[in-house]
């Protein structure tokens, strides 16, 4: 069973079109990985299934109910939430303040699963978000999008610019967060680690998805392992 489906999106940008009839599915419990280069269409992707941009025509649904054309925070009250590219925090105002602002209607009632996801962001509760690590960053980022109790989760680059011990805690993060039964849907440049977590994958070409399946098979596509692994498969 698909907890998301994306059927023939088109989105526009001026006189621009950026995606080209884009169809996408994210099932239940699953993990899906979205690779490409800079410039395909990811995060315009992201932003329009979570409503910050409007499609000009497809349609996206959640959990069986047609979300096309909601605004964010509707989308958000239906439980789909986003961690955005580039830790989108509120850097003035204390970890605690942005987990109440990622809780939303739900208020802090999220919060003792949340930190237990995330204990290091326990002990920092009262501290400036923004003097926080790039590492310790990312988590709030995350955790902020966690506390609105998604049934998807959308993420964005988040391994983008984490040292290498770091992008293994995200990752690792992620995964435990899809055993607290949270779908996720990850755009990211790590193709290994991505494909490596990832129960099915889609390659973006030019606004358009150009491959997609399992995950496995994917990682053993000639053309990416050559794009995307520097020339080695995922076992290397």
């Amino acid at each position: 069973m698909n907890l998301l489906e994306v059927r023939g999106v088109t989105v526009t940008m001026g006189v621009q079109e950026i995606l080209h009839g884009v169809d996408l599915d994210v099932p239940a419990n699953g993990i899906v990985a979205v690779l490409g280069s800079n410039g395909v269409g990811k995060t315009t992707l992201m932003r329009t299934i979570s409503g910050v941009y409007r499609a000009k025509s497809g349609t996206i649904r959640l959990a069986g109910e047609d979300i096309t054309g909601l605004k964010s925070h509707a989308i958000v009250a239906r439980g789909l939430s986003q961690a955005p590219e580039g830790r989108q925090i509120f850097a003035p105002m204390s970890v605690r303040e942005n987990l109440v602002i990622g809780g939303g209607r739900h208020g802090l009632a999220e919060l003792d699963r949340v930190l237990a996801l995330f204990p290091k962001l326990g002990e920092r509760m009262g501290q400036i978000a923004g003097s926080l690590s790039g590492g310790e960053q990312q988590m709030l980022c995350i955790a902020r999008a966690l506390m609105a109790k998604p049934k998807i989760l959308l993420l964005d680059e988040p391994s983008l610019g984490l040292a290498p011990k770091l992008v293994k805690t995200i990752f690792d993060l992620v995964a435990a967060i899809r055993a607290e039964g949270i779908s996720i849907l990850i755009v990211e440049q790590n193709a290994r680690a991505a494909l490596r977590i990832a129960d099915r994958a889609a390659v973006m070409e030019g606004g358009r998805i150009g491959l997609e399946g399992p995950a496995a098979t994917i990682a053993e596509d000639p053309r990416v392992v050559e794009a995307y692994l520097g020339g080695h498969g995922t076992a290397a």
